[in-house]
């Protein structure tokens, strides 16, 4: 493929992909970006980048059969001294699991967690009715690397109907899975053939959480918020003090703004408001948070149009998420899309972000850079450009790993949609504070 010159020429810097998504950097360089070799480059979307306590990365992503989905995963090894290429890095893709009775979606996604003894927790999403949006939450475990899994197990109550997901995992402690979800067991089955999303009718969508212990028993179960946004992701870190769960809240005004629940021990705590932004949205963005943890420092960004205008802020905790400070505003304009992710080292806060092109209405990736200490916004930039219109673009991911962080989400090549991945070196000698410090109101 013969890439544009006016894509060349914007990518002077590092390597060019020559895809429909091309890789950015700024003269003089906000960011050292280079192309990341991903095992499903051909294939696949709705991507998940997680991190292992032992360094590892894990990507899983869905893939498309001639009947049905599989949900699939590959883990990159720890660098040895010298080795920077990630491409003899990814082990050989496994599948999780397949079926027809799936239900897939680019902002209700499939995720993995590593927990520190290698034991793999994945879900993904099936039909429990006839509706469009009825589908429950299939969650499975595998004790050997991922070479078996588990059977299914079914997370929403038997017999429900309804939309259930927007799920987060973590290790809660040894061998005890952590999930958090949105749950519409609140609201009224849709009439016959109704098939408008998360418009059911009767209570409001809410957030709740159980653990399950190694052996795939539910050991608790907890409602959190009963009123929540109805499709937005939720997100999760761990903090000195325990998990810490953002999502979406709603009001009975319709205020659509970022909560934050703790649990301490054996008990969460209250709902949290992160920053009130007072947006007033009578619908669901489908647009959720990210959080960051290390100790008692929590990060949480979030897309808002409260003040009349599209923004992505930032906020911190110092308390493990008891209270945060006044945000940042990291961007502010009409491009600005949202869907959001966060990762953290011990020296920076990186966020993605998605804004609208002004090329033909395609998309570009965003980074920011984020002092961890002081708070400033040191650098910010365009990672890549995605010819993926719309929602197709689905959320990308992040990941720090060696201090670098690493990037993936999905674009659409020749009509179909495709994984795409890139490696971000910030440059510290060219980076200066960003104009976007000031606090939002």
């Amino acid at each position: 493929m013969t890439c544009p010159s006016s894509t060349a020429s914007s990518l002077a810097l590092t390597l060019l992909v020559c895809a429909t998504s091309a890789l950015h950097a700024a003269q003089p360089p906000v960011f050292e970006v280079s192309a990341l070799a991903l095992p499903a480059m051909d294939s696949g979307a709705q991507p998940d980048l997680v991190g292992s306590a032992n360094g590892s990365l894990f990507l899983s992503w869905t893939e498309k059969l001639d009947t049905g989905h599989r949900l699939r995963f590959s883990r990159l090894l720890e660098a040895e001294e010298g080795d920077t290429n990630a491409e003899d890095r990814w082990l050989p893709a496994q599948t999780i699991a397949s079926g027809d009775d799936w239900f897939v979606n680019w902002a209700d996604t499939p995720h993995l967690v590593a927990f520190g003894d290698g034991t793999l927790w994945a879900h993904w999403l099936r039909k429990n009715g006839t509706a469009i949006y009825d589908y429950g939450v299939a969650l499975v475990h595998s004790g050997d690397q991922g070479q078996t899994w588990s059977a299914p197990i079914r997370l929403e109550p038997e017999g429900a109907r309804l939309d259930y997901g927007f799920v987060s995992l973590w290790e809660q402690h040894e061998g005890v899975l952590g999930i958090g979800w949105l749950d519409s067991r609140q609201k009224q089955p849709p009439h016959e053939g109704h098939d408008e999303h998360h418009d059911h009718g009767g209570g409001a969508m809410m957030l709740r959480a159980a653990t399950f212990d190694a052996a795939g028993v539910r050991t608790g179960d907890w409602a959190l918020d009963t009123a929540t946004c109805d499709c937005c992701p939720t997100s999760v870190a761990m903090t000195s003090d325990g998990a810490v769960l953002a999502y979406r809240g709603r009001t009975t005004e319709e205020v659509r703004d970022i909560q934050l629940v703790r649990l301490d021990g054996r008990a969460w705590s209250q709902p949290v408001t992160v920053h009130a932004d007072n947006w007033i949205f009578a619908g669901c963005p489908v647009n959720g948070p990210a959080v960051v943890a290390s100790g008692k420092q929590v990060w949480v960004a979030w897309y808002t149009e409260g003040g009349g205008q599209p923004a992505v802020r930032i906020a911190r905790s110092r308390d493990a998420g008891r209270k945060f400070d006044s945000p940042l505003q990291v961007a502010q304009g009409k491009a600005q899309l949202g869907r959001v992710d966060m990762a953290m080292d011990a020296n920076n806060v990186w966020l993605t972000w998605l804004v609208e092109s002004s090329k033909d209405n395609a998309q570009q990736l965003m980074l920011a850079r984020i002092d961890a200490k002081s708070g400033t916004l040191m650098q910010r930039g365009v990672v890549a450009d995605i010819a993926a219109k719309g929602r197709a673009s689905g959320l990308p991911q992040i990941q720090v790993q060696e201090g670098d962080a690493w990037l993936v989400w999905t674009d659409s090549v020749d009509g179909k949609l495709r994984l795409r991945g890139a490696k971000v070196r910030s440059n510290n000698k060219a980076a200066t504070p960003g104009p976007s410090t000031k606090s939002a109101p």
